[in-house]
């Protein structure tokens, strides 16, 4: 994550705000007097919201950990070709 101050990106609130939201990179915003702050993009702060959901809840962590077994194992389900098909079927 970059680092800037706080007199940089007012200077050039346009390019760092552009810069953001393009690249999906959050800027840490550095200030003398008082706590930093982070700018990012409102689709990358949703973003994280919805993993901090999936994280914090048991049952979706456990479906998860479910999952993961069945795959490495190769027990999950399995489409039939004809699914298959329709699912890749533009």
């Amino acid at each position: 994550m970059n680092s800037i101050s706080v007199n940089q990106f007012r200077d050039n609130l346009k390019r760092y705000v552009e810069q953001t939201v393009s690249e999906h990179e959050p800027i840490k915003v550095t200030r003398r007097a008082g706590d930093d702050f982070i700018v990012m993009s409102a689709d990358d702060w949703d973003r994280e919201q919805e993993t901090l959901h999936v994280l914090q809840s048991s049952n979706l962590m456990k479906q998860i950990a479910e999952s993961m077994v069945s795959h490495h194992t190769k027990t999950g389900y399995k489409p039939t070709q004809e699914q298959l098909n329709e699912i890749t079927s533009f």
